[in-house]
């Protein structure tokens, strides 16, 4: 049994499965024949849209907007029309009312039935025609029976009855896009005849939505129910139709309706959802709208104050466009634009400015010809893309061709042009082509047909010139091409102004020319470039070189390179006039920090050079009102000016006379002391003694800057500047602004520091000398110690000698007092008498008797005294000094210092004449004073015996140097002295025995005696000492020795650092010099340590005791 179940199961079961088999099988074919039916439903109502769209491209010509066509109707009616208006006119108002309501029954089943497209087969419709006897051909256009409908509404004598009529017609379906065209043809065609009942029904229309109640078609299936939304926009696409059509066939007497239509149109417009569907009438009504206008002969004589809303309309289906090419809604909506932009009044700029922004980008953001050919459908219907984008460039041209047409004037084509900007600095290649492509047609057709008829020269046509020279290396061909084209167009529209007919023929040819070769193209532009530095406004000239410069930021170095040539063209021809200085040095400090590319920058820089060769004095001035002198970003500029020796020369000339420019006090008020042009000019010195380029420049002009800074300074202490005098930053990191008399002051230093003239620098830094120019009660001091430091050492005396002479004569007083005391104390120099004899010098001092300030005299009176012009004192000043050496010897002398005072007074007196031998023998009763137990006779001593090494003449400078070598280790170690003064002193010393045994390292020397602190500075003091007298170290070791019982533990402690270094670092050295004697003498000092109470002693005693035992055991041997 089980398994007689177990083998019949199966077949039981069996008929089940097939059944449910058929039954998924004929639900499957029935899914395939509603989607069949689906898709056939789809492609008749793409056909119909499509069949739609050509009507729509018939309606829409494409033609130049100024036209105006005369004598043809805007709308063209069919031939049989005559005759059926005929016999409809013969008719009854009964038999009217019949033939409607027969043609609305036709409407009514041509909607139940699914037609071929483009005809009307169905019977009824051929039992009505035939009535008539009108032997139409068939098929008849879709709309017929709606035309049919409205001629016979047309001829309608009540309102009444066309009221009715026109409410039956409403109600009818909107679903499809040929059911809605129809129904506004038939409106439009009786608005011909009842224009007021007509309005009166579409305004009823847009306040009760009488179509609510049709929103379910007659044809529909129960269940369906079109969506609210979409049954609005057909309301909305049905009444912007109707207003189109009613425009349309109203003809002249549309033209007092057209700013209410308009107003209903934007109602409905901007109140719907926007679709394709909505977007399309919107266009269809705008576009009848503008056809009816453009052949009404009196529409110029009426002003439409609804255009620019209607416009704003159409921008909006604009930019809803997707981005590719498809169809022709986007021509068409530029050339309704064009139209309506025809039309008065003319649009404002604001509008203009929307219209063209929108335009622009709809067409140029496109993307490239290629792409859009891959992209576009394969289809056979389709439209070749390269046609639609002909037709878009088309549109385009003629709605700036309007634009054009109502201004035609330079300021019209300026303003057209400043909307392509974003397009010619695109980084998109199709899109700068595009945009070029556009003004090249505009141009051309400017110069073919239209011209110029008001005289204008707007500054921004050299903004847009500018631009389009940009473009003359563009990587597109075209591009490049129709870009040189551009500018000769726009010169041949100046130059037809201006009535210069050979250049513009000129121009022609090289407009018509393409450069063959780089050489070629490049002489075309010099050729360009002069043309357009001649014809050019100054304002225009000056926005082409702002606009040029503002290319040299670009990213692409070809296009930098192109705008730093041009700008190196344009300055080179010499046409930049003075007043355009301040404005291009301006946008080129703008700019410069932006440079990307080093070679531009340096081309930028060669173009500097060549403006501030024509134009030096303005140069100058705006670069002083760039910016705070210390602010980098100017410095570049400076440099550029000092590349031509000549030009640089020229520019520390006129820094030089911004200086003297000092307004006196009383004409300057407290808020603008800072904005003094000789402020300005101080800053800038300042900061030129630091850059390398002009330091040869500075070195030329070394006394005038000397000269003028001393005079600045003096003139800053009389405004009452005195502020930040002490503020210098010479011993600190701190960038902050200085103030004028920090600046001077450091600008002083600086003229010395950076012309390598280091010595005089370091004389008054190692004298505090520096600090008394910070008040004016040292000043005077100041300026002596600078002039006896610029004698000591050879500083430029001739020069500056002879500006001090010309500030003497100078009316100022201040200039006169700087003068007389570098004067008086250049008199010690021995060089003055080869530059004038003592006549001239006599003559001179003489002059300063009569001045009217008491020190000028005086010091003049001091200067008549001096010894040059009395020679004869010479003999008294050294017999004195004769005297003097006595008092040295003596065994207590009663005031050493007050003596030492005396002797260098007159050593200074003498000066150049020197002392002679007796320089030897001072120097010798001074070195035992250097250990004198009172801080002033040390000081004192260390002091004179610098000027003394000095005085000796060239015949006893040997013996001077052999002395100044003893005493450098007792300079040295006095470094260490425990009084600062005598420190400040010995640095200064050592320093001038440094430079008098001409030590290799001296500048750096006096670095560190300056401004050196710690171990590192004393170790690096040390070796330069040492290795600037390589072999003798034996010596020093022997004088240091000395100091190792000294009582002075400063100077013992400094010994033995140095001794311990010299031990360490050069034994061999003082193995092979060191005689036995030596060795015995200098262990009988290092002994004296080992018994000192000081652990620091002990410590070196033990440290060092190896060294000097094997020391000694090497000399005895």
């Amino acid at each position: 049994m089980a398994s007689a179940v177990h083998t019949e199961g199966p077949s039981a079961c069996e008929p089940q499965k097939e059944e449910e088999k058929e039954e998924q099988q004929e639900e499957e074919k029935e899914e395939e024949q509603q989607e069949e039916e689906k898709e056939e439903e789809q492609k008749e109502q793409e056909e119909e849209d499509n069949d739609d769209d050509e009507e729509e491209d018939e309606e829409l010509d494409i033609d130049f907007p100024g036209q105006r066509t005369v004598g043809e109707p805007p709308t063209k009616s069919p031939s049989w029309e005559k005759a059926l208006v005929g016999k409809i006119a013969a008719m009854s108002v009964i038999e009217k009312r019949l033939l409607l309501e027969a043609i609305r029954q036709c409407i009514q089943d041509q909607n139940q039935r699914t037609t071929k497209a483009g005809e009307v087969p169905d019977v009824s419709t051929q039992e009505l025609l035939g009535s008539l006897n009108l032997g139409l051909k068939q098929p008849l256009e879709k709309t017929f029976l709606f035309r049919f409908y409205g001629l016979t509404l047309r001829e309608f004598a009540s309102a009444d009855l066309v009221k009715k009529h026109l409410a039956v017609l409403l109600q009818l379906s909107l679903q499809s896009p040929s059911q809605r065209s129809g129904i506004a043809l038939a409106i439009g065609i009786t608005a011909a005849s009842h224009m007021e009942v007509v309005w009166a029904m579409m305004e009823q229309l847009g306040h009760t939505r009488v179509l609510r109640s049709s929103c379910t078609p007659p044809d529909s299936q129960v269940g369906e129910h079109p969506d609210p939304s979409a049954h609005g926009n057909w309301v909305s696409s049905t009444s912007l139709l109707c207003y189109g059509q009613m425009a349309l066939h109203a003809g002249g007497q549309i033209l007092p309706w057209v700013d209410n239509i308009i107003s209903r149109m934007v109602y409905y417009y901007s109140r719907s959802s926007h679709d394709t569907a909505l977007n399309r009438s919107f266009l269809s009504a705008a576009a009848m709208l503008t056809k009816v206008l453009r052949w009404e002969s009196s529409t110029q004589s009426y002003k439409f104050t609804q255009i620019p809303e209607l416009i704003q309309g159409l921008l909006c289906t604009l930019q809803e466009e997707p981005n590719c090419l498809a169809t022709l809604f986007r021509p068409k909506v530029i050339s309704v634009i064009a139209g309506l932009s025809s039309l008065r009044p003319s649009l404002k700029p604001m509008v203009k400015s929307r219209i063209l922004q929108t335009c622009f980008q709809s067409l140029y953001q496109l993307p490239p010809m290629e792409t859009m050919k891959r992209c576009s459908p394969s289809l056979e219907s389709a439209p070749d893309v390269m046609v639609l984008y002909q037709k878009s460039t088309e549109a385009l041209n003629l709605l700036l061709q309007t634009f054009i047409s109502e201004n035609k004037s330079m300021d019209e084509v300026c303003f057209l042009l400043q909307h392509t900007e974003p397009w010619l600095k695109s980084d998109q290649s199709h899109e700068r082509q595009r945009a070029v492509q556009s003004i090249f047609l505009l141009l051309k057709c400017m110069v073919d047909y239209m011209g110029l008829t008001e005289d204008a020269t707007p500054s921004m046509l050299g903004h847009q010139v500018g631009l389009l020279m940009l473009l003359w290396r563009d990587k597109d061909e075209a591009t490049k091409n129709h870009s040189c084209q551009c500018v000769c167009l726009l010169l041949q529209l100046l130059l037809r102004q201006k009535g210069s007919l050979k250049e513009f023929t000129y121009l022609n040819k090289m407009k018509n020319s393409e450069a063959r070769t780089l050489r070629e193209s490049e002489m075309k532009f010099y050729h360009l470039v002069q043309a357009l530095d001649e014809n050019l406004t100054v304002a225009q000239h000056t926005m082409l070189i702002l606009t040029l410069l503002h290319g040299l930021c670009s990213p692409n170095h070809v296009c930098c390179d192109l705008a730093s040539h041009l700008l190196l063209m344009v300055f080179e021809d010499g046409s930049v006039k003075a007043e355009q200085m301040a404005e291009i040095l301006q946008g080129l400090f703008r700019e410069i920090p932006c440079i990307i590319f080093k070679d531009i920058l340096q081309t930028v820089m060669k173009a500097v050079t060549v403006l501030g060769t024509q134009h030096t004095q303005e140069t100058v001035e705006v670069m002083l009102s760039l910016c705070h002198p210390s602010e980098r970003q100017v410095v570049p500029l400076w440099k550029a000016l000092a590349s031509n020796n000549q030009l640089a020369r020229k520019v520390i000339t006129l820094l030089y006379v911004k200086l003297k420019l000092r307004p006196p006090q009383l004409l300057i008020r407290l808020s603008e002391q800072v904005e003094l042009v000789s402020v300005l000019a101080l800053d800038t010195i300042y900061e030129l003694l630091y850059i390398k380029e002009y330091k040869a420049i500075v070195r030329w002009a070394f006394a005038g800057i000397l000269l003028g800074l001393l005079t600045q300074l003096y003139y800053l202490f009389e405004l009452g500047m005195v502020k930040d005098a002490a503020d210098s930053q010479e011993d600190v990191l701190d960038m902050k602004r200085l103030g004028p008399c920090s600046t001077c002051l450091e600008a002083l230093k600086g003229l010395f520091w950076t012309t390598n003239y280091w010595e005089v620098f370091a004389y008054l830094k190692l004298q505090r000398g520096w600090e008394l120019f910070e008040h004016l009660e040292t000043y005077t001091e100041g300026v002596t110690l600078l002039a006896r430091a610029m004698v000591h050492y050879d500083c430029e005396i001739k020069a500056t000698l002879g500006q001090a002479i010309i500030a003497l004569k100078s009316s100022e007083e201040r200039e006169n007092i700087v003068a007389i005391l570098i004067i008086t104390e250049f008199l010690n120099s021995q060089e003055v008498t080869q530059y004038m004899s003592r006549k001239a010098i006599h003559s001179i001092l003489s002059l300063g008797l009569s001045n009217s300030n008491q020190m000028v005299r005086a010091m003049s009176l001091m200067g008549l005294g001096s010894i040059l012009m009395e020679p004869q004192k010479v003999v008294l000043l050294r017999n004195r000094l004769a005297g003097l050496l006595d008092s040295f010897q003596k065994p207590e002398p009663k005031s050493l210092v007050g003596l030492m005072e005396i002797v260098g007074d007159i050593l200074h007196c003498l000066g150049h004449n020197g002392i002679g031998a007796v320089s030897l023998k001072i120097a010798q009763l001074l070195l035992p004073l250097f250990e004198d137990e009172q801080e002033d006779v040390r000081g004192g001593a260390i002091s004179l015996y610098g000027d003394v090494i000095h005085s000796g003449g060239r015949k006893f400078q040997q013996g001077l140097k052999s002395h100044a070598f003893q005493s450098l280790v007792p300079l040295l170690l006095h470094l260490a002295d425990s009084c600062p003064e005598v420190v400040m002193k010995t640095k200064l010393t050592f320093l001038r025995c440094a430079i008098l045994l001409k030590w290799e390292f001296r500048k750096q020397l006096f670095s560190k005696l300056a401004w050196g602190q710690g171990l590192g500075a004393e170790n690096d003091i040390f070796m330069c000492m040492v290795e600037s007298n390589f072999g003798r170290c034996h010596q020093f070791l022997m004088q240091a020795s000395v100091y190792l019982r000294s009582p002075h533990k400063n100077l013992k402690l400094t010994a033995m650092k140095f001794i311990g270094g010299i031990l360490q670092d050069y034994f061999t050295n003082l193995c092979f010099y060191l005689k036995k004697g030596d060795v015995k003498f200098f262990r009988k000092q290092f002994e004296v340590l080992r018994q000192e109470q000081d652990s620091a002693c002990r410590r070196f005693y033990r440290s060092f005791l190896d060294d000097v035992t094997e020391l000694y055991q090497y000399s005895v041997q």
